[in-house]
């Protein structure tokens, strides 16, 4: 398993910058507690599953078989 950036380097920097706005919580979730710090529980839990392959919701991480 690897867990890697976007390769967009324009997606990782609105991302990252959204990220710095929002004290580092996913800038694409509505709601700020701990399930939405940065990396989120929905991509905690994908990365999880095996089988999984593919970007967290705001795009920034790629998970990696």
């Amino acid at each position: 398993m690897k867990i890697r950036l976007n390769e967009d380097e324009s997606i990782v920097k609105t991302v990252q910058e959204g990220l710095r706005k929002k004290n580092g919580y996913c800038p694409c979730m509505l709601e700020v507690n701990e399930d939405t710090k940065c990396m989120c529980l929905d991509f905690r839990n994908k990365i999880k599953d095996p089988n999984f392959e593919g970007y967290c919701h705001c795009l920034l991480y790629y998970k990696e078989k």
